[in-house]
C-alpha cells in the first residue's frame, strides 16, 4: 500500500528527531509500515515554487529529495541495532542552499568535474565555457544544473521522484538543447537508483552526476576517516596542479590509491605523495574495472562503530572519490552542525575529467538520435 500526503509547512523536519519514534525492529505482532510519499512546500527559487520529497519504504527507511538542484537533502538508513539515522550532509532550508553550497546532494550537469582552460572543442568549434574553478569550469559552470528548478512528478509506482528539465543551446556555454530526465527510485531494499536520460538537438557534451556528501556515522557531525573502502579500480587519472587530469592512467599498485582491499580513508592520506599534494587528499578520477555493459559495483564503504555499510553500483566507467578537503567548518547544515574538514566523502559516478579535450578517454559527446542513458545505485546495508 502506498500513501500520499501533501503538506503545506515550509518547515522540514529532522529525520534524525521525526524517526526517533519508530527505531529498532518492529515487533512481531506489528504490521508492516506502508510505504509513503510526502510533498512538503520548501521555498521558491527562480520565481518557481519549490518542494520537498519525502520518500519511506517499508521499513521505515527515508530519502528526502527536493527539485531545486535535485538535491538529495536527507538520506536516513538503519544501523546494525535497527537505528535509523541520517547519512548525508545538507541544509534544513532552501535559502541555506541558495547562500552558499559546495554542491551537497546535487545533479550535477551538464559536466560534472572539470573542463581545462575553460574551453573544449567539438567537431571543429570552439567553445567557451565559464571558469568557475581556478583557470578551469567545473560541474556545468556558474549556474549548473545543481541551481535549477526542475520539473518534478512522482513516479507511477509512488516510490521515487522523476525530474526533468531543459537546458537550452547556449546555455553555460554549452551547444544543444538538452532535453534531460532523471529518476531517483527509493526501493524497500534501502537502495537509492538514479537513472539518467538526455537528448540534445545539436552535438554536445554530457556527463552527468550526483554529489551526495556521505558520512555513514553521523551524517558529517564526526571525522569521516575511519570509514573503511574499497574501490575495483586498478588504476587511476594524476592530476596537475589545477585538479585537470595529466591524461595517461596510472597503476594503484604501490601508492596511497590503493583501495583494492579495504583500507580507512585516514589511513594514508597524509603521506608524502605528490597526487595527495595535489589533490589536498583524495581528489581523483578511479578508472573502474568492467568486465561489459549494466551495473557492476564500484566502490564498497563500511562505517565501524555504526555498522553501515554503502555500496556504489553503476554504469560508468570512473568514479570520483573526494574526501571532503575542502569542508572547513563554515558550512552549518542540518542541526547546527558545522561541517568541518574530510568530515564526509563522496563517489560521484562519471565520464572521466576534462574528457572533452583528451581524446584518449572515454567519450562523452552526445549527438542528435541519440540517448544519453546511465544508472548508477547507493545500496545500504549493515553489519
Amino acid at each position: 500500500m502506498m500513501i500520499y500526503r501533501n503538506l503545506r509547512s515550509p518547515a522540514v523536519p529532522l529525520l534524525a528527531a521525526a524517526l526517533a519514534a519508530c527505531s529498532g525492529p518492529p515487533a512481531e505482532s506489528d504490521a508492516p509500515p506502508a510505504r509513503a510519499l510526502e510533498t512538503t512546500e520548501f521555498g521558491a527559487a527562480d520565481g518557481k515554487p519549490v518542494m520537498l520529497y519525502t520518500l519511506t519504504n517499508a521499513s521505515g527507511a527515508q530519502v528526502a529529495i527536493t527539485n531545486y538542484g535535485g538535491i538529495v537533502v536527507s538520506l536516513s538508513t538503519p544501523d546494525r541495532d535497527g537505528n535509523l539515522g541520517d547519512v548525508v550532509l545538507g541544509y534544513d532550508n532552501l535559502d541555506a542552499y541558495l547562500a552558499d553550497t559546495p554542491y551537497f546532494g546535487a545533479l550535477i550537469g551538464r559536466y560534472g568535474n572539470r573542463i581545462a582552460n575553460g574551453a573544449f572543442t567539438l567537431n571543429g568549434e570552439s567553445f567557451a565555457l565559464a571558469k568557475n574553478n581556478g583557470p578551469n569550469a567545473l560541474h556545468g559552470g556558474e549556474k549548473g544544473f545543481d541551481k535549477v528548478v526542475w520539473d518534478a512528478e512522482p513516479t507511477a509506482a509512488g516510490d521515487g521522484l522523476t525530474l526533468a528539465y531543459v537546458s537550452a543551446d547556449g546555455e553555460e556555454g554549452y551547444p544543444g538543447t538538452l532535453s534531460v530526465r532523471v529518476v531517483y527510485t527509493w526501493t524497500d531494499d534501502n537502495e537509492l537508483h538514479i537513472a539518467y536520460e538526455a537528448t540534445t538537438d545539436k552535438p554536445t557534451v554530457v556527463n552527468l552526476t550526483n554529489h551526495s556528501y556521505f558520512n555513514l556515522k553521523d551524517a558529517g557531525a564526526s571525522s569521516a576517516l575511519n570509514h573503511e573502502v574499497v574501490i575495483h579500480a586498478d588504476r587511476y587519472t594524476p592530476i596537475d596542479e589545477t585538479f585537470i587530469p595529466t591524461g595517461e592512467p596510472a597503476a594503484v599498485e604501490g601508492t596511497p590509491f590503493d583501495f583494492r582491499q579495504a583500507a580507512a580513508i585516514g589511513a594514508r592520506i597524509e603521506e608524502d605523495h605528490q597526487q595527495l599534494q595535489f589533490g589536498l587528499g583524495y581528489d581523483h578520477n578511479y578508472v573502474l574495472n568492467r568486465s561489459g555493459e549494466g551495473l557492476e559495483l564500484a566502490v564498497t564503504v563500511y562505517e565501524p562503530d555504526s555498522g553501515r555499510v554503502m555500496e556504489v553500483l553503476t554504469e560508468e566507467p570512473g568514479v570520483q572519490f573526494y574526501s571532503g578537503n575542502f569542508l572547513d567548518g563554515h558550512h552549518v547544515g542540518k542541526g547546527g552542525v558545522a561541517y568541518e574538514r574530510r568530515s564526509a566523502f563522496c563517489f560521484e559516478t562519471q565520464h572521466f575529467p576534462d574528457s572533452p579535450n583528451q581524446p584518449q578517454f572515454p567519450s562523452t559527446v552526445l549527438n542528435p538520435g541519440e540517448t544519453y542513458s546511465t544508472k548508477t545505485v547507493y545500496r545500504f546495508s549493515t553489519r
